[in-house]
């Protein structure tokens, strides 16, 4: 059988030059870079590509993309995205879930990572969170149909029921 690649993109990625984009951003201290700098970073990046590969093969490559850098507003709206996961969890049980601008901004702050993006982030919410509400469920402490704020206090998360309960008689 023969395939015709003649419509096809092939989208490749490698971490090739990652560290050059990492020290950048540990010289500034930032997650964003100026168009100065990632030009200057671009150019050790494609360097690097021609030290790991053979200029045949980068030869039969059309473009190279050198992606920016996440933001603080990425790193947010990753937060948010991954803590939407968690609500839909908790949703079977009628729990609702909300974290303040705080706790969210101590999520975002813990889980990016300028060498590895918001990979650790993921885990940083099993972690800190789920694990912890999962504990807290468990000792009786939350019970179905609660609201559950977490909010940060000194670098930690706090976890607080919103919701009255009636005394029992």
């Amino acid at each position: 059988r023969t395939v015709d690649f003649k419509n096809t993109v092939i989208i490749m990625t490698s971490n090739i030059g990652s560290q050059s984009l990492t020290e950048a951003l540990s010289d500034k201290h930032l997650t964003e870079l100026g168009e100065k700098q990632y030009d200057e970073t671009r150019q050790r990046v494609m360097e690097s590509l021609k030290v790991s590969f053979k200029p045949e093969f980068l030869n039969r490559i059309d473009d190279t993309i050198i992606f920016h850098p996440l933001s603080k507003e990425h790193i947010k709206s990753i937060v948010d995205i991954q803590l939407e996961r968690l609500k839909k969890l908790l949703q079977e049980k009628k729990i609702e879930l909300t974290l303040t601008d705080k706790a969210k901004g101590l999520l975002a702050e813990e889980g990016y990572d300028p060498a590895y993006g918001a990979r650790p982030l993921k885990r940083l919410i099993q972690r800190r969170i789920q694990d912890l509400l999962a504990t807290k469920l468990l000792e009786g402490e939350f019970k179905d149909e609660d609201s559950i704020v977490v909010d940060e206090e000194k670098g930690e998360f706090k976890f607080r029921n919103t919701k009255k309960r009636l005394a029992a008689n």
